[in-house]
Parts: C-alpha cells; sequence; structure tokens
C-alpha cells in the first residue's frame, strides 16, 4: 500500500498540533517536511499497528527508506516534549475531558548479557528466577478517565551511580569491623 497522502483528519491534527507549538513559543514551529513526515508516521502507526521503521518502508512501498525515517526522527529540531504536551492539549480539548486521574504504571524489558550500550541498561531483578539480568526499566505516566486513557509521559530509569557507591562503602566498611 502506498501512502502517498495522510488522510483528512491527520492532516488536520498535525496543523493543529503546529498551531499549539507556535502558541507556547513562536520558535517552535514544524516545517513543512516535518509537517509531512509526522503526517506519514502517524497514517503509517494507523496502517500498521505498530511503531516500526522498517513496516512503514514497506508501506510505502519502498518509497521512504528505513534510514530515512528514522534520520529524520533523530536528526530534525523538533522539540519532542513539547509536541507531546501540546497534542495532549489536543485530545483532552477534543473529548472535553476536564477530569481525571494521573496514574504511575513500571515496567523492566529483559535484554541480551551482551549488550552494552543500549540507553539506561542496568542490572534488574528477574521475577521468574529471583537472579539478575541486564535491561531497562521504564515508567510510564497515563491519564486515566472515564471516556480515555493516554500516556502523558514516559522516562527510562536507572540507579543512581551515587547511591550505589555509597552502598558499596558502607558494605565494605561493615566487613572492616
Amino acid at each position: 500500500m502506498f501512502l502517498e497522502q495522510p488522510l483528512p483528519f491527520i492532516k488536520d491534527f498535525v496543523s493543529q498540533l503546529d498551531i499549539s507549538l507556535k502558541s507556547t513559543n513562536k520558535n517552535f514551529y514544524l516545517s513543512r517536511r516535518q509537517k509531512y513526515w509526522l503526517g506519514f508516521c502517524l497514517l503509517a502507526i494507523l496502517v500498521t499497528n505498530s511503531v516500526c521503521w522498517a513496516r512503514f518502508e514497506r508501506t510505502s512501498l519502498k518509497h521512504y527508506t528505513q534510514a530515512a525515517l528514522s534520520w529524520m526522527f533523530r536528526h530534525s529540531k523538533i522539540p519532542w516534549d513539547k509536541l507531546l504536551q501540546s497534542s495532549i492539549m489536543l485530545v483532552l480539548k477534543k473529548f472535553e475531558l476536564t477530569q481525571g486521574v494521573l496514574v504511575l504504571d513500571d515496567g523492566d524489558n529483559p535484554r541480551s548479557k551482551n549488550a552494552q550500550q543500549i540507553y539506561r541498561l542496568h542490572k534488574i531483578m528477574d521475577k521468574k528466577t529471583g537472579g539478575y539480568v541486564l535491561g531497562q526499566s521504564f515508567v510510564l505516566l497515563l491519564f486515566v478517565s472515564d471516556k480515555i486513557t493516554i500516556p502523558v509521559g514516559f522516562q527510562f530509569y536507572a540507579p543512581d551511580p551515587e547511591i550505589k557507591s555509597g552502598k558499596k562503602t558502607k558494605k565494605s566498611s561493615k566487613l572492616k569491623k
């Protein structure tokens, strides 16, 4: 399936998002290319039901390469945190949501023993075996209302290195006594 143009509701959402970004700060805006790229990505997410550059490439019949889509994501000067805030505000306004609760949820993602250069990689407790594995911990912030549940933020967790070194110092001083 070749995705030439985003659907009208996606175009409207992206243009409203640009207006919302400009209202927060005049220096925050989406260029024409960024709007087109964001519209394509939203449509590809809708069609493939995933966030995967390889699937996006196949969906576009290789009109857009995986490398080009990924490059735009990594190198464009889009203020991602402001974009997330603006999109959440648009959704809240669209569904007329005035009440809700913020909920924290966390999870662990185990990785390979040989993994070294993955962001926020550290030892985590494996609940199945009781041992430790290398992995990532993430924390989601969700807005929950009676109509809808939407993610409003996320962060990768990593233990504080100063606390870790403090525990080692404390442990070694106990052994000396």
